[in-house]
């Protein structure tokens, strides 16, 4: 049985490490991308404390592209048996205002990170997971808008990943290439990335990372799937 190895990029803390614990707790072999070292040795040895065989950490700056080919290469080098990649790493852009009084320059800096580093991240490593016969998961959200919930900057740099996972996954069937790829809405989910909100209907990480896991270990094919872990309701 060929090995399994993940990389989860931000997953030094939210729903990041939350991943990266519970596919480690259902025997994943894990790298931890994260931005900053500190941080990251900080997660590793929780991680390992909790009995995970963390394989080691790379830095992945998703507004470097730079760092990111560079990132890419010593994935390559290090870990050639890489046989998941979840896209987890994002910024929030300014959830505080309406779109009118969003700001251009946000705008431009959450879809440059959002979506053309995790363009660029999962760019470079798709030779690798398709020697591998390996898959690709995105952290995202609906691109229907939610009436309760729409910052512009977030759901538009979501809205691309979204498209950029549903043409991957055409193309990938037409030329049969061997990666699946697919998108998690993990739902209402108390990080910070929201401030740590917590209102009804809203799940911990904890949650989350399990339910994650459960998705990534089911045996099926989700090519092209949307898959809502808790979809956003209405509260009475």
């Amino acid at each position: 049985m060929s090995k399994k190895i993940v990389l989860v990029t931000g997953a030094n803390k939210g729903i990041g490490f939350g991943i990266a614990k519970h596919l480690g707790q259902s025997g994943w072999q894990v790298i931890i991308g994260a931005r900053d070292e500190q941080r990251a040795t900080k997660a590793i040895s929780e991680l390992k404390a909790e009995g995970i065989d963390v394989l080691g950490w790379v830095n992945v700056e998703l507004k470097d592209l730079d760092g990111i080919d560079k990132a890419a290469k010593e994935i390559n080098a290090k870990y050639p048996e890489l046989t998941l990649l979840v896209n987890n790493a994002g910024i929030p852009g300014d959830m505080s205002v309406d779109s009118e009084h969003t700001e251009i320059s946000v705008i431009r800096e959450t879809l440059d990170v959002n979506f053309i580093g995790t363009f660029a991240l999962t760019k470079a490593l798709i030779p690798l997971i398709a020697k591998n016969q390996g898959r690709i998961a995105n952290v995202t959200v609906p691109s229907e808008i939610s009436p309760y919930w729409h910052p512009l900057a977030y759901v538009a740099s979501k809205a691309a990943q979204n498209a950029m996972m549903g043409v991957m996954a055409i193309e990938f069937l037409q030329a049969n290439t061997p990666v699946e790829i697919f998108s998690v809405h993990p739902g209402p989910t108390t990080t910070d990335l929201n401030g740590n909100m917590a209102l009804p209907g809203f799940h911990d990480i904890e949650t989350v990372g399990q339910k994650f896991a459960e998705l990534i270990n089911d045996g099926q094919n989700h090519q092209g799937e949307f898959i809502e872990l808790y979809p956003i309701v209405k509260e009475d």
